[in-house]
């Protein structure tokens, strides 16, 4: 059985956490387990059954009378009347569909608002936020590995195909070098900005993860690139720091860094660092440089 602390709860579903203790012990719909020193956790059930409650919270419906509906009326409710009206819903049903290994309303959710807004302002405002609130885009290890790869790899497959479907970049486009240093496997927040770079019309040399550093030095010094991009988010036994700075002794070129501000710490602060705490700040940095 998955095990959830309230943590993890109140981080995937939204629901805070003394409003989970407050549900607890007027209603009949949630009863938390409890450890041997009487912490509770929850099961991956419990945690479906609260996105579900949450999305109908948040379109009106009371807790007296959701906790009268059966598994059933929510679901109806759910698929019938609400999903699709607001991106905190769509986001719930995301985490639903990782949750059941459910492809199908997976692949739904994200086609609906592509066809609404593009794959760009989908990518932004649907699947960043989505992928930060299960904890893949920092390995967080909000979900279950399973979980985690099973989603990186249907977001990646998505990537990859409207990738494709781009026009090349002209000849004097801004070009951009992506990497992951060595040591870092969480490649999903890069897939997402070789996008983002690409539907911007910037030429883009993406070297994937675990990168030594003589590589990219190799490939600096070929293409001549506007920008770097790269991200931190594995501790390893050289800092994030030493690594940093080891990439800023190979040119001159500014470098772009992503990751969990609480873990990269005083990288924010080196010179020639541009942090960048949302993909909106990655547009914004694009469009300055081009």
């Amino acid at each position: 059985m998955s095990k959830y602390t309230m943590a993890q709860i109140v981080t995937l579903t939204g629901i805070k956490a003394h409003t989970l203790r407050k549900w607890e012990s007027r209603y009949s719909f949630l009863e938390p387990h409890r450890t041997d020193t009487n912490i509770r956790y929850y099961s991956g059930e419990q945690l479906k059954k609260l996105l579900n409650i949450s999305i109908l919270n948040r379109n009106g419906y009371r807790i007296s009378k959701i906790d009268n509906l059966s598994e059933g009326e929510i679901y109806d409710i759910i698929t019938k009347q609400i999903i699709g009206t607001n991106i905190e819903d769509e986001i719930s049903t995301l985490v639903l569909s990782t949750l059941e290994l459910n492809e199908e309303k997976f692949d739904e959710i994200i086609k609906s608002q592509v066809l609404k807004k593009g794959l760009l302002s989908t990518t932004i405002d649907l699947i960043y936020p989505f992928l930060h609130q299960v904890g893949v885009l920092w390995g967080l290890n909000k979900v279950m590995p399973a979980q985690e790869h099973f989603i990186s790899n249907l977001i990646k497959k998505r990537i990859f195909v409207a990738i494709d479907m781009l026009p090349a970049p002209k000849e004097d486009s801004p070009s951009i070098v992506m990497f992951l240093p060595e040591e870092e496997y969480h490649e999903i927040g890069l897939l997402l900005a070789y996008y983002i770079a690409r539907e911007l019309g910037w030429r883009v040399y993406y070297l994937g993860q675990n990168v030594p550093i003589e590589n990219i030095k190799e490939v600096i010094d070929t293409t001549q690139p506007t920008a770097l991009l790269s991200m931190f988010v594995t501790p390893s036994q050289v800092s994030f720091e030493q690594r940093v700075d080891e990439i800023l002794e190979q040119s001159t070129t500014p470098l772009l860094v992503s990751g969990n501000p609480e873990s990269i710490g005083e990288i924010i602060n080196k010179e020639r660092i541009i942090f960048l705490s949302h993909p909106n700040d990655f547009v914004k940095k694009l469009k300055l440089f081009s």
